[in-house]
């Protein structure tokens, strides 16, 4: 049986359901904002279920998608307020803390990022807040290959350890959402210097798809999926998740079938993302632990 590095499930999706508010444009940071409790109250849950890793809610804080959204002066202050937030979250327990890059203007939109040497400078600014408050840095849903070189050079660069998330079409599990081939995507995040490498934020359809895929690079592999109908559709930058449909197929036992499938084609990395929840999370270790595997924190 394997060592399983076990991470929590998705937070803006989950924030947005016990919020008292409408979603926003800003997502998980409005959120925190303004009820930093839930977000708190979430870390936490997800502890309980059996999460050995917190990922940042800093997604929606990047400088980019805050100018556009609100104001660039919040990007250290929601950094900071997240890694507390996170930090309060956690307490006394061992949990590994996640830093997180994500798409800096937005989710499947490769075609939006900047040129390499930009996302790079952005990086580089987000991952000099984290690097000393987080045990690991973990990219998130990133769909195009300079994305991911820039994020995991970002992060590699100053000593992070570094696990890239990628996220694939969801008809095509072979390739990212900008067309590019998950095989250059995982060479790259390699080459940068990444410890693991996933397929995240797309259906768990794609991620079995990808993984003998990711095999190939000889670093740890896995993916933590997203349970949305139209994750590559509609979502424009800019607007909120609110059309956003959700799946009716992968509720707890359905999800975790998923992941079990994964972990015997080798996934030793395994979460979830979007619409995946602390139920999910909880039978998903039930699940792991039941079939002789330990949940653990860090490779």
């Amino acid at each position: 049986m394997n060592a399983i590095v076990f991470l929590d499930g998705g937070m803006g999706q989950e924030l947005i359901a016990r919020s008292s508010q409408p979603p926003s444009p800003l997502w998980s940071a409005k959120v925190m904002m303004d009820e930093p409790e839930i977000v708190e109250a979430v870390h936490r849950d997800y502890v309980e279920a059996g999460a050995k890793v917190m990922t940042l809610n800093a997604y929606s804080a990047t400088p980019e998608r805050l100018a556009r959204d609100a104001s660039e002066d919040l990007f250290e202050p929601l950094q900071t307020k997240a890694m507390a937030i996170m930090k309060a979250a956690a307490g006394d327990s061992s949990v590994t803390l996640g830093g997180c890059l994500s798409p800096l203007f937005g989710s499947y939109h490769p075609d939006k990022a900047p040129e390499y040497e930009v996302c790079l400078a952005t990086y580089r600014r987000i991952v000099a807040l984290q690097k000393d408050a987080m045990d690991v840095i973990i990219c998130e849903t990133l769909s195009s290959v300079k994305e991911i070189r820039a994020a995991v050079t970002a992060g590699a660069e100053v000593g992070c350890e570094v696990w890239c998330g990628m996220s694939a079409k969801d008809d095509d599990g072979t390739k990212l959402r900008s067309g590019e081939s998950v095989a250059q995507g995982a060479a790259a995040a390699k080459e940068a210097g990444a410890a693991a490498v996933a397929i995240n934020c797309s259906w768990p359809e794609a991620v079995a798809q990808a993984l003998p895929i990711m095999a190939e690079t000889g670093l740890p592999y896995g993916g933590w999926a997203n349970g949305f109908t139209n994750a590559a559709g509609d979502l424009a930058l800019g607007s909120t998740v609110a059309g956003m449909g959700k799946r009716t197929d992968l509720g707890p036992d359905a999800y975790a079938n998923h992941v079990m499938g994964w972990v015997e084609q080798g996934a030793t990395l395994v979460g979830g993302c979007c619409e995946v929840g602390p139920a999910h999370i909880a039978k998903l270790a039930q699940r792991l632990t039941a079939a002789g595997h330990t949940l653990v924190g860090r490779f």
